[in-house]
């Protein structure tokens, strides 16, 4: 009996302990892990979902019969004819998911529908029907310090067009002592950071960059008047929201317009607009046109800086774009001595390719605002 159990007892597997276990366990998982083929997400092939869920054992699926003469190979379907392109999308980006082009049309109209409620819009004439102790000026010289303000915490630009709607909307409805006016700016612009940014500034970071003038107690319920004033409605399509739209369009147009050149060009325009509370009486939209508008202007002066193609995609013909390219174009060649320079300064870097140093010609031809032939 001694016997057998000492012959069990050889024949048995050693006993390991729990560090040997955990041990060979390590090396058992990193011998699994090795055989997986590991793929960075930017290689990830663009598949349909079928051929994404597909099994990767198909080798016991029956195999294809190869032709033969008795059996003559199929005609293959003629293609599908491609649907037309979508507005502001061209034919080489229709098959990028994130341009959305199916949906392209649609989500303009939708767009422009909203940025027409009431609700979303400031008052036009606020400054001189409610306001008593702010004034144009002073909105300007806000709005180029929070220019300011989203260069230093990083923020992307939504964020500043939407803070500057969020001024201009609450200032529509409420008298305001111009030692709040600050206030007002970074409360707004904390809305927007948690409505637009991955990691937006904490409270304390704009107490601190208004040197500490205001205590968090105060923005915290400034931000609670704003957004009571909102309904918490917070996101509106602002003129950088349609300036994307335009932009693609106006490059593709006309491929002898440097791409970045305008791009950046459009984003400083679009900014000095920011800056003049008459261009309220506009529709985003039609801003962002008139953007584009002066831009081309000022690429290049001798050609006519309108197109079928903007006009079919903007809804807007030359004629109705004068106001407002007027007023832009104003700004940009700062007739009225402004003394606002932080987006000048700000767009004559290097990155920006110093596009604040270019100038559009002192008189824009009549000719220029004629409409085109249907």
């Amino acid at each position: 009996m001694a016997d057998k159990e000492n012959a069990a007892a050889c024949a048995a597997p050693p006993r390991l302990t729990r560090a040997a276990a955990k041990r060979a366990a390590v090396v058992t998982a990193v011998a699994v892990a090795a055989k997986r083929k590991r793929i960075a997400l930017t290689e990830l092939p663009t598949l349909s979902n079928a051929v994404l869920c597909a099994h990767d054992d198909d080798d016991d699926k029956p195999k294809k019969k190869p032709l033969t003469a008795a059996e003559p190979k199929k005609t293959a379907p003629a293609p599908k004819p491609a649907p037309p392109a979508a507005a502001g999308v061209g034919e080489e980006d229709e098959g990028d998911p994130q341009l959305c082009a199916p949906y392209a049309s649609d989500i303009y109209s939708y767009l422009r529908s909203m940025e027409k409620q009431a609700k979303r819009r400031p008052a036009e004439d606020y400054i001189a029907a409610v306001q008593v102790d702010v004034t144009a000026n002073m909105r300007a010289i806000l709005v180029d310090w929070l220019v300011e303000v989203a260069e230093e915490y990083k923020l992307v630009s939504d964020t500043l067009y939407l803070t500057v709607s969020y001024i201009d909307r609450f200032l529509s409805a409420n008298a305001l002592n111009r030692q709040k006016l600050q206030l007002l700016g970074v409360s707004a612009m904390l809305i927007a950071s948690k409505y637009e940014e991955i990691s937006p500034p904490n409270v304390e970071d704009f107490c601190y960059i208004t040197d500490n003038t205001y205590t968090k107690q105060e923005v915290v319920k400034m931000e609670s008047d704003i957004l009571n004033l909102l309904k918490f409605e917070m996101g509106n399509p602002t003129t950088k929201t349609f300036l994307r739209m335009f932009i693609r369009s106006a490059q593709e147009d006309n491929k002898k317009y440097l791409s970045l050149s305008l791009e950046f060009l459009g984003s400083y325009l679009s900014e000095l607009s920011l800056l003049d509370y008459g261009l309220l009486r506009f529709l985003p939209s039609l801003v962002a046109a008139s953007v584009v508008f002066v831009a081309r202007l000022t690429l290049d002066p001798h050609t006519y800086p309108w197109s079928k193609k903007l006009q079919t995609l903007t809804g807007y013909k030359p004629s109705e774009l004068k106001d407002c390219v007027t007023a832009i174009h104003e700004l940009q060649l700062n007739r009225k001595g402004s003394s606002t320079m932080v987006i000048r300064d700000k767009y004559k870097q290097h990155r920006f390719k110093g596009v604040s140093a270019l100038l559009p010609p002192v008189e824009i031809p009549a000719s220029y605002f004629k409409n085109l032939k249907e």
